[in-house]
């Protein structure tokens, strides 16, 4: 496998890094491009469901997105340590009702030497929010770099 940079150990700015390239890949709610970063044995927890392997992964967030329409994530890091990367994340999104919701969390993440994530544990709470709570309004895709980050807008 080719390494994925940047690679651990991390400083805050390579982890700050990572972070916002974990974001704009999620953004494009693409279900093979994200699962490429996990390592094939990658162990995650998110929610009630406890994914294993890339395939698995893969599979996970097809559903995911399936589910959760209009998808946009902010994530921002919160505590590096070597392998090891501490973020919080909101994320706002509608069911097929047009229900809108605001879902904030907190992940660990653990890399191997190549930049390879391998441990992803996720927390995650879901807000119902009235579609003019909403503050997430760039089109689909990438946060512009000018649009506030999760402190600037309080969350």
């Amino acid at each position: 496998m080719d390494p994925k940079p940047p690679v651990p150990p991390f400083t805050p700015e390579t982890a700050a890094q990572k972070v916002r390239m974990a974001e704009d890949a999620w953004n494009s709610r693409d279900p093979d491009r994200v699962a490429l970063v996990y390592t094939e044995d990658t162990r995650w927890r998110n929610r009630a469901e406890f994914p294993v392997g890339r395939e698995q992964v893969r599979a996970f967030l097809q559903r995911k997105w399936a589910r959760e329409l209009d998808y946009r994530l902010i994530k921002e890091l919160w505590a590096v340590s070597g392998h090891r990367i501490a973020v919080r994340f909101a994320y706002e999104w509608h069911d097929d009702s047009g229900q809108w919701y605001r879902s904030y969390g907190n992940e660990n993440w653990e890399f191997n030497e190549l930049g390879y994530m391998q441990r992803r544990y996720a927390s995650i709470n879901d807000l119902p929010i009235k579609p003019e709570d909403r503050k997430f309004h760039w089109p689909l895709g990438r946060r512009p770099d000018d649009h506030p980050s999760l402190s600037d807008l309080g969350l």
